[in-house]
């Protein structure tokens, strides 16, 4: 039997559209991980579709034989036409077998503003007990960009519907390169291989999803692999592996104008050299490389091997901001920091090569006078709406003096070193019809009255990446993340991935402190309140309800590290009306508000990692039995590496008077009976 599928359209239309979108004119190909029948006979099935007039022809097909034509007239009347191909791969698990001399009788119209091709279709089959008749309808639509056809086929024998459903891409759409980096990010080691592919990702991606990077399982995002399968199975992506930077520079050589290289022997020259790829169209190189890359034909832009030997990283900077910071974007800049000494995990540069940010990790303590001037000076120079992308140094500065100091010029901070594949998901919009649905637990118009009991409800903190998401037992109890509310507009494929993968005890709550992570104590009071009416835009567009606030610009004294002070509550109060709750902090914090039956608490208790479950257990009843009156609300704030299944079996340690409840209905409760104390710092 030949193996090939004779494709029959098909359904009746009461309103015929005068014509079909003229997007119908393609070769389209099917997408098998999106539909519905996936037998050896349709998975390289191929429609190509000729609309001209009221005609409509298509030749359809598996493989390279083209094995049925069918032209049809979309009047909406029914005609006769012969059967030419007795086999039918909708029907190849039956015995229904079609009776050639019978014919079969036809009809087509438009619907739809000619985005859907309707027809229907009889013809007679013998099966077991003798002759019946088929009576089928099939849909042709296609989606509002033009980038799927949806074909789906029915009869009216069954009661299911569709029968069959099978989605189509324009042929060669879609289609993007994969890499799967390695876990060697020494700098004296193969670190040579990830960075190249790395910035060449960033520099093919600019206009189109081109090429996707698959990171090591010990990388610190832990969704790539999974997040690449997806992309696949459910938006129709295509993808080609590239193995070797050889590879990868021939595949993607139309973009590639030249080559810069960064010198082993000064890590900071890679970062400086990712800031020259990015403005010349470059890829970054080794002296190891450079041989390959001659051997293509491609031309050094810049050598900096030897011009850094006995300077500090202030002074190189400096040199790098004179020379090249008037051409560098003023949207973005880059902090490549994060592991320092002989390794660098640049992540996030294939969006500052994207973008043409200018890229270092300048210190942001004070007493590196240098460094810290010269990042003052970046800073100061950025447009008011920017973003600081990237992360610190771990061996310069802290994460607080960082935030403190972006958080002055009102600039948030997104993403860390080692955020992947910024420039790939930042082109892949979301799917026709996705909308922002939270998995709410409030009941509207009912009251949550609690009991006396302890309630406690887990948030989990530092972003949903880099979290639990994919560890064992997520969705088995009620549990927050924290969303990090630019990947709407940054990557947005990103967050729709995570909306559309969650459980119904999955819960999203805005962060980190604004649009981005800032400290609020540290933003310019005229500043502060058009970044949180920012933010609060971003919580209505995502179906959030909860904001969480986190501001560590205080280390003296040491008791107003987390908190906050009345006037950044009341700003949070007065820019989010629509918020059920506020909650604050990292490790425990001591601020506490209640308004109109809106709370603001505080974590009540940090679960380290690596703390024992019989430990953290006994923490929280010690808390419990510390704080005596009931009800208590105990806000549990879980660091991002703790997998779902180890929260619930130290829950599962506590007394029958304490209760898991979801973080909204935690607040809804707190709201009607607090159990605690207003409290700010000055």
């Amino acid at each position: 039997m030949k193996r090939y599928l004779a494709l029959f359209i098909l359904i009746f239309s009461n309103m015929a559209f005068s014509g079909g979108d003229p997007a119908f004119n393609n070769v389209w190909k099917i997408i098998p991980t999106m539909s519905s029948d996936d037998t050896r006979y349709n998975r390289n099935l191929e429609m190509d579709i000729r609309v001209n007039g009221d005609e409509v022809t298509i030749i359809s097909g598996s493989g390279r034989r083209y094995a049925d034509t069918l032209t049809v007239v979309t009047d909406g009347k029914f005609i006769n036409k012969p059967i030419t191909q007795m086999f039918n791969a909708t029907t190849i698990y039956q015995g229904l077998h079609p009776v050639r001399d019978g014919g079969y009788k036809i009809s087509a119209a438009w619907q739809n503003e000619g985005r859907t091709l309707l027809i229907k279709k009889h013809y007679d089959v013998e099966v077991a007990q003798g002759k019946t008749t088929l009576k089928e309808s099939h849909v042709f639509e296609l989606n509002k960009n033009h980038e799927f056809l949806k074909y789906e086929i029915n009869r009216e024998s069954r009661t299911d519907n569709p029968m069959i459903s099978y989605t189509f891409k324009v042929k060669d759409s879609m289609n993007a390169f994969v890499t799967f980096l390695d876990n060697d990010w020494d700098v004296q080691g193969g670190l040579d291989r990830q960075a190249m592919m790395i910035g060449l990702e960033g520099l093919v991606n600019r206009n189109a999803p081109n090429f996707y990077c698959v990171y090591p399982e010990e990388w610190q995002f832990t969704y790539t692999k999974r997040l690449y399968e997806w992309y696949g199975e459910k938006r129709g992506y295509t993808f080609t592996t590239i193995e070797t930077p050889k590879q990868a520079v021939e595949t993607f050589r139309d973009y590639i104008k030249g080559y810069v290289v960064w010198d082993k022997n000064v890590r900071t020259s890679l970062i400086v050299a990712f800031t020259i790829a990015g403005l010349n169209d470059a890829v970054v190189a080794s002296e190891d490389q450079i041989p390959m890359l001659d051997s293509l034909g491609f031309s050094m832009v810049k050598d900096l091997r030897g011009l850094f030997t006995d300077k500090n990283d202030a002074e190189i900077y400096q040199w790098a901001k004179d020379k090249y910071w008037d051409q560098c974007s003023r949207k973005y800049i880059i902090w490549l920091g994060g592991h320092s000494g002989k390794v660098l995990l640049p992540g996030v540069a294939d969006w500052g090569v994207a973008q043409r940010a200018f890229m270092q990790d300048l210190s942001t303590d004070p007493k590196d006078t240098d460094e810290y001037n010269l990042a003052k000076q970046l800073l100061g120079d950025m447009d008011s709406d920017a973003l600081v992308m990237g992360w610190h140094s771990y061996g310069k500065d802290s994460e607080g003096q960082h935030v403190t100091l972006c958080s002055g010029f009102g600039l948030p901070v997104e993403g860390l070193h080692s955020l992947p594949n910024v420039s790939f998901e930042h082109q892949i919009g979301f799917s026709e019809g996705f909308e922002f649905k939270n998995n709410h637990n409030i009941e509207p118009g009912k009251k949550y009255i609690p009991e006396n009991k302890v309630y406690i409800a887990c948030v989990q903190t530092d972003g949903i990446g880099i979290g639990a998401w994919l560890k064992p037992g997520r969705g088995e109890i009620p549990y927050a993340w924290e969303t990090l509310m630019n990947y709407s507009w940054l990557m947005p494929s990103l967050l729709e991935f995570f909306y559309s993968t969650s459980t119904p005890n999955d819960y999203f709550i805005g962060c980190l402190s604004g649009p981005g992570y800032m400290y609020p104590k540290s933003v310019p009071p005229d500043k502060l309140p058009g970044l949180l009416k920012k933010a609060n835009g971003l919580m209505e567009k995502l179906d959030l309800r909860v904001f969480d606030i986190m501001d560590h610009s205080r280390g003296v004294p040491r008791y107003e590290y987390a908190n906050l002070t009345k006037s950044v509550v009341d700003a949070y109060y007065e820019a989010m009306p629509n918020a059920i709750g506020f909650v604050n902090g990292y490790r425990p914090a001591n601020t506490y508000d209640i308004r109109n039956g809106v709370p603001m608490i505080s974590f009540e208790y940090y679960l380290s990692p690596t703390v024992s479950e019989e430990k953290a257990a006994a923490d929280l009843i010690e808390l419990g039995s510390l704080n005596k009156k009931r009800p208590y609300f105990l806000l549990l704030h879980i660091r991002e590496t703790s997998a779902v299944a180890r929260v619930k079996s130290i829950l599962n340690r506590l007394p029958e008077d304490y209760e898991l409840v979801p973080l909204d209905i935690f607040l809804k409760m707190a709201g009607e009976k607090p159990g605690f104390e207003k409290r700010y710092i000055e």
